[in-house]
């Protein structure tokens, strides 16, 4: 596919074709009915009995079902011309709109796509400063309008060729063959379910067209938003238009809960006896109350003044209210990142809590920066799973991250499937309860990490670094000296296995000063800076 081709064809001989089509379509579909009323049904209400006409009825049957398939098959070529004008259509107004600024920015686009321009300042056609730059971005363009259109070409051909050999071959009048092209057709209108594997969604999500992604992004931006294997960027669009619509309707149902209960149900014996739905319409409006607010903070964080002040933009790679929540929220983007680490906190955090978890995945980004200043650092808090919310009722117990290690293993597979370009420097981590998850994690998956950060941790569920199925000189451990609360919980019988800070345990160890359980991210305690040399990939640098 070339410019001149894209930017000249004239898409309104495909819509033409198709409504040509559904005409024929039409047309056929009444004389298969004639057929069947005027023919079969006649034959059915006549007097002839006997074995010559029951043969010559269950022939006549036969002859309606291959009509009523090679209907269906028709229709199949519509939709297919249907999809090919859509396809076509995008990618030529892409083109002709790259074009366009390349000429209203004084560019020269060549028929093989390259730009030219004038340098001289005193030229009339002076292409500007950052010419340079500004080039690459309509080349891009260009070059992606172009693959647009040679997808689109390419499904087109495999589409109608398939069709005409059913056609030609008559396999097109079998029932089987007809119900497995029906399958494709809906398969087409169906995102993968959740829980996918990662290729295979891509996969998907690659065979269609760009108006065919933002038609699913729309209609079902919930199913999109949490997929593992679609582009980060698909995947920020889909959930913000789910965010503001689940916002709208936590609203709804907080306005809707009705006037507050009273408190008790009169006295007994001089003492107040409580309402139970005094109490269970506070746990309600808490809760609703809750998630809307932190849908407020998720919103600031990615498009409002809280992206102001941090700089680093935001993605929204999944979220869910239902229960406590979760949420999955990436500072800058991995598809595109030198360096991705993957944040897992651990004991109280939800979708309430997500937010703030952001606020450390600020941290890292900017201490993998002052790591190394010629990378790009994404930083991900991956509140994905259901998270203990009690440390001392709750957080005892393996089922938590039982229950996690799939979901977040697929992720972790996820990142690489998704990236753009040169693999990225991956960096799982966890903090407390989180480390857990990883280990649970890492000890049955060989995952695509290069790096592990675990934090406050009361252990991974394996006795040595080397049982996470990485290279143990890859595993690092950080325990600040104010930690008590994983000092005492390390030696007890509630810790995972043997304690990560022991020697024995063959991992590396982080200086982490004075910090406690909840601080290893502020700056002033300077443990985020030995992270940020991890994640950024250059250890050597580490106290």
């Amino acid at each position: 596919m070339d410019i001149a081709t894209l930017k000249n064809a004239n898409i309104n001989n495909i819509t033409t074709a198709k409504s040509a089509y559904d005409t024929l379509i039409t047309a056929f579909g009444q004389h298969v009915e004639s057929w069947q009323h005027e023919v079969v049904d006649r034959l059915g209400l006549s007097v002839w009995t006997g074995s010559s006409a029951d043969s010559a009825g269950a022939e006549f049957t036969a002859i309606t079902t291959k009509l009523r398939n090679a209907k269906q098959e028709l229709s199949f070529v519509s939709r297919a011309l249907a999809d090919a004008a859509e396809g076509f259509a995008a990618a030529q107004a892409h083109l002709i709109s790259a074009l366009d600024d390349a000429r209203t920015g004084k560019f020269t686009v060549a028929t093989d796509g390259t730009l030219s321009w004038d340098n001289e300042p005193s030229s009339a056609n002076y292409a500007g400063d950052k010419a340079e730059e500004t080039a690459k971005e309509i080349s891009r363009r260009i070059t992606a309008a172009l693959n647009e259109a040679a997808h689109a070409d390419s499904e087109i051909e495999q589409r109608l060729s398939h069709l005409s050999y059913n056609a030609t071959s008559g396999t097109g009048l079998d029932s089987a063959t007809v119900k497995k092209d029906q399958d494709a057709v809906a398969a087409r209108d169906v995102v993968p379910p959740a829980g996918t594997d990662p290729d295979t969604a891509k996969r998907w999500w690659d065979s269609l067209t760009e108006v065919q992604q933002q038609r699913f992004i729309l209609n079902h931006p919930d199913q999109v938003g949490n997929l593992d294997g679609i582009p980060v960027v698909a995947r920020n669009q889909a959930n913000q238009i789910n965010l503001a619509r689940t916002k709208q309707d936590l609203q709804l149902q907080l306005n809707h809960l009705g006037p507050e209960p009273k408190q008790f149900n009169g006295w007994v014996k001089g003492d107040p006896v409580p309402n139970p739905d005094y109490e269970e319409w506070h746990r309600k409006q808490k809760d609703l109350q809750e998630k809307i607010d932190s849908i407020k903070g998720i919103e600031s964080r990615l498009t409002g003044d809280n992206l102001t002040m941090r700089g680093a933009p935001a993605f929204l790679l999944g979220f869910d209210t239902k229960g406590k929540g979760r949420a999955i929220i990436s500072v800058n983007n991995p598809d595109t990142a030198d360096n991705v680490v993957t944040f897992v906190p651990g004991t109280s955090s939800r979708f309430a809590t997500a937010n703030g978890d952001v606020d450390k995945a600020d941290e890292m980004a900017r201490a993998a920066k002052m790591a190394d200043g010629g990378k790009t650092t994404a930083a991900i808090t991956w509140v994905g799973y259901d998270a203990p919310q009690n440390v001392y009722t709750e957080a005892g117990f393996d089922s938590y991250a039982e229950n996690a290690k799939n979901d977040l293993a697929r992720f972790q597979t996820a990142l690489r499937t998704t990236h753009e370009g040169n693999p990225s420097h991956n960096t799982l981590m966890g903090h407390s309860y989180g480390t857990v998850v990883v280990g649970f994690t890492m000890r049955e998956h060989k995952l695509p990490v290069d790096d592990v950060i675990l934090v406050g941790s009361p252990g991974v569920g394996v006795d040595h670094a080397k049982d996470l199925n990485i290279d143990p000189s890859h595993v690092y451990v950080a325990r600040g000296s104010e930690d008590t609360m994983i000092k005492n919980v390390a030696s007890t019988s509630l810790a995972f296995g043997l304690d990560p800070v022991d020697n024995d345990f063959g991992a590396h160890h982080l200086q982490a000063g004075d910090s406690d359980h909840g601080h290893y991210w502020d700056p002033k305690k300077g443990a985020v800076y030995e992270f940020g040399k991890v994640i950024a990939g250059t250890p050597g640098a580490l106290l």
